[in-house]
């Protein structure tokens, strides 16, 4: 049987979309109470629930539970790295962060899990994942009023590029991945991805001048980039958690100094042709527009 963790997210959702798609034997683990069959009770701050979750299964998609403080989020992935050796998982598949986010404040927690993942008892794959597109993407639909209005699209990425990916790409990797490392488990032979970890960075990158120009092909009109300062940038996080805050000034901050756009990818060698980020972007500013009207 393969577990899939996250299930509530984009990310592990699709995951278990394409794993039932192929036919594979896959259940999904939720934070929310499960039906005892197809979904199963797997809540990250409850370990607990986690052996029960994991009970049988053979393969282990591990969708990395951030969205809190380190603290937290490094409890939750060690209960259930925990949880996994104790029920005797044979492979587990763990979706971390590409390494040109290294610098990033979220890394953190992904290579101390990683870390942790080395030490267990049994196989492990380790999907680091390139920032989603829907990220730059974001920014630009934020910034449509104000360039609709002044042909100004502002944020604070200096003259910074990120590389960033489909998470649909991503997903169909995890799905491709997870349903290969079943079919290893199952016939006793060879484990390609045992050991193994995956550079699935974005195969085009995106800055400040790309996101103004998808802005002036949406809008029909033209429009400049014009990079802002942190501190300015700063002052609309205001309602965030602070953990949000610290983290997105940190992705700002890192695209701004160039360190975002990636080398290499491993993402060809599983997809045939990896979704372009501007294409992506420009779909998602199009919709958004498309629906405010």
């Amino acid at each position: 049987m393969i577990v899939v963790t996250g299930v509530s997210g984009a990310l592990g959702g699709a995951i278990l979309v394409g794993l039932r798609a192929a036919g594979g034997p896959v259940v999904a683990g939720a934070s929310s109470s499960g039906d005892g069959a197809g979904v199963r009770h797997a809540d990250f701050d409850r370990p607990d629930t986690l052996e029960r979750a994991f009970e049988g299964a053979r393969v282990l998609v591990f969708v990395s539970a951030g969205y809190a403080e380190d603290d937290v989020v490094l409890a939750r992935h060690g209960a259930v790295v925990r949880a996994a050796a104790a029920v005797g998982v044979e492979h587990v598949i763990y979706t971390s962060l590409a390494g040109s986010g290294e610098r990033l404040t979220i890394a953190l927690a992904h290579r101390w899990t990683e870390a942790r993942l080395a030490e267990a008892p049994f196989d492990v794959t380790v999907l680091r994942n390139a920032l989603y597109a829907e990220i730059p993407a974001g920014l630009a639909l934020a910034g449509v009023p104000a360039a609709a209005e002044s042909g100004v699209f502002a944020a604070p990425l200096g003259e910074g590029r990120v590389s960033v990916a489909a998470r649909q790409d991503l997903a169909a990797v995890a799905v491709r991945v997870a349903a290969e490392a079943w079919q290893d488990v199952v016939s006793g032979g060879a484990r390609r991805h045992a050991g193994r970890t995956y550079e699935l960075e974005g195969v085009s990158a995106v800055g400040g001048h790309d996101l103004a120009e998808v802005l002036s092909e949406v809008l029909g009109r033209p429009v400049a980039y014009h990079p802002v300062p942190l501190r300015d940038a700063r002052a609309g996080l205001a309602g965030l958690e602070a953990y949000q805050a610290g983290h997105t000034i940190s992705t700002f901050s890192n695209i701004g100094a160039g360190l975002m756009e990636a080398g290499r990818s491993d993402l060809p060698a599983f997809l045939d042709a990896p979704r372009p980020a501007r294409d992506l972007i420009a779909e998602a500013v199009r919709a958004g527009v498309n629906s405010a009207r």
